[in-house]
């Protein structure tokens, strides 16, 4: 049985927010802001805004894939970072 990573459980059981399953393998990236918005607008855990926590969640998921991300879908993910803040009115 394959280990598991570190940054695969704290994705997976993050304190701050509760992750709709396999919502950063969603092909869309307005689908992929519109649920972290929901799960980050939901949780009493969060540290930061809504914005910060799901922001913080995407960022790490990218970073903890680095070089191992195909280039379209980090494409995919940094759209999803535009749609989320459009979706909380920052640019």
């Amino acid at each position: 049985m394959p280990t598991k990573k570190w940054s695969q459980d704290v994705t997976e059981h993050s304190d701050a927010l509760d992750l709709e399953e396999r919502v950063f393998t969603k092909d869309d990236p307005k689908a992929i802001a519109q649920s972290l918005k929901r799960s980050a607008e939901r949780s009493d855990r969060r540290k930061g805004t809504p914005l910060q926590s799901a922001m913080g969640m995407l960022t790490f998921y990218i970073n903890r894939a680095g070089k191992e991300l195909p280039a379209e879908r980090r494409r995919t993910l940094d759209a999803a970072k535009d749609e989320l803040r459009a979706l909380f009115d920052k640019d």
